[in-house]
């Protein structure tokens, strides 16, 4: 254990990792000691608690960068990781997680083995307790725990590792430790299958040495600088970051153009807005128009550099599925209008009247269709745009991908919970 004393510092570009050992005193610091916790603050997820390969939806207290994104709402899975992204999906192993230990843990195996989480305003944390690997569990249980910090800190402590990360098989379930996130096309062309039209690009991972994880070891990832915090041009042009940041002035936004507003970036043409101008330029065109350009819409090249530069190494031969990185490039130019001026008012507010009568009779005839098709395109369009006002997305199984299920139905997830006597 001595050889494991030590601390290690990466910069992987988003976040700068840090690598305690069992002896270090830091790694004791780290850890969150959930019994001692307010109670109040402390849940145990019953269902999570008991099951194995499943999924619900948590409520944050504050807002959560995570890759310079402010996220509200994040998903514990049984399998020893959180899921960051916005939309459920197949691919819920693969991209967009915080995952401490990625195994294939079955909570259910023991009466002792439960997943609880604690929040207090400035801290997230989710514990898994005394959970068993599937199909090992004489090899002892594992008790780890990831913190979401209010400031974008994320720590995982490890307590009780009974084997080595390296012995445990990836053949029926994804083994990680890291983070990950990624951004999702849209391709509406009719032309492409349904299944294909969505498609999932991991722009960056943060992989984690797996032989260094042992009991009392602990990592503490610290937040870089991204391009989305600066929030006018001037700030964004002359910014020093390692990025290529680029202001976008119709959206009003600083980016690398990789990151998960990434469909905007190219529906709006932002690369080829910001080439040759400057601020003051921008400026200018505000005394003339505010909306954006018909011609802004992503171009061949841009759609073409994304598919071949991020599927290179994004995804591992373990992963629960493969993206296609040629399947989300087409289709995703918009026909944007320019503004232009109404009719007379009278006949304006006539037209305003009617169109009104149209949209309330197209929403109640949209939400008796979702209704009943709740897999639709229009379903999970509204789903990825508002995810707390609509169900959960059931999975299928799949017997070449480990699945889960999302246990409880969006907005709904304290009627799951009790309160912690113990963790």
């Amino acid at each position: 254990m001595d050889s494991l004393g030590w601390w290690q510092e990466d910069n992987h570009s988003y976040y700068v990792s840090r690598l305690y050992g069992p002896s270090e005193p830091r790694s004791r610091e780290l850890w969150v000691d959930v019994a001692e916790a307010n109670r109040s603050h402390v849940k145990v997820h019953r269902i999570l608690s008991n099951t194995h390969r499943q999924a619900s939806r948590v409520v944050l207290s504050f807002d959560f960068p995570f890759y310079g994104h402010p996220l509200r709402q994040i998903t514990i899975a049984t399998g020893g990781f959180i899921f960051m992204g916005d939309v459920i999906h197949r691919m819920l192993t693969a991209t967009q997680y915080v995952a401490p230990l990625m195994a294939n843990f079955n909570p259910g195996y023991s009466d002792n083995s439960t997943v609880a989480y604690f929040d207090n305003g400035t801290v997230f944390v989710v514990q898994w307790d005394h959970v068993y690997l599937q199909g090992r569990e004489n090899r002892g249980s594992f008790t780890f725990q990831a913190a979401l910090h209010r400031g974008g800190r994320i720590v995982f402590g490890y307590k009780e590792i009974p084997m080595s990360v390296l012995e445990i098989s990836s053949s029926q379930h994804p083994v990680k430790s890291g983070l990950s996130d990624a951004f999702m096309i849209l391709n509406p062309s009719p032309d492409v299958p349904e299944s294909r039209r969505r498609t999932i690009f991991e722009y960056h991972r943060v992989e984690l040495d797996p032989s260094r994880i042992a009991s009392m070891s602990a990592v503490e990832f610290i937040p870089l600088p991204t391009c989305l915090q600066h929030r006018s041009c001037d700030a964004c042009v002359s910014s020093d970051l390692t990025f290529n940041c680029s202001w976008c002035h119709v959206l009003q936004r600083c980016s690398s153009g990789f990151d998960r507003y990434r469909q905007e970036w190219l529906t709006y043409g932002c690369a080829q807005e910001a080439e040759g101008r400057t601020c003051e330029d921008f400026q200018e065109e505000d005394h003339y128009s505010s909306s954006p350009d018909s011609s802004f819409g992503p171009s061949e090249e841009d759609l073409t550099t994304t598919s071949s530069s991020l599927f290179i190494d994004s995804l591992t031969t373990e992963d629960d599925t493969k993206v296609n990185p040629y399947a989300g490039g087409e289709g995703l130019q918009n026909n944007l209008s320019p503004k232009t001026k109404g009719p007379p008012v009278h006949l304006g507010t006539i037209v305003g009247i009617v169109l009104a009568v149209l949209l309330v009779a197209v929403i109640v005839l949209a939400g008796v269709y979702i209704n009943g098709h709740p897999t639709s395109n229009a379903a999970l369009f509204l789903i990825e745009r508002r995810p707390h006002h609509w169900p959960a997305m059931k999975f299928r199984n799949h017997p070449n991908h480990p699945t889960y299920t999302e246990v409880e139905p969006s907005g709904h997830e304290k009627e799951g919970f009790v309160e912690a006597e113990q963790c």
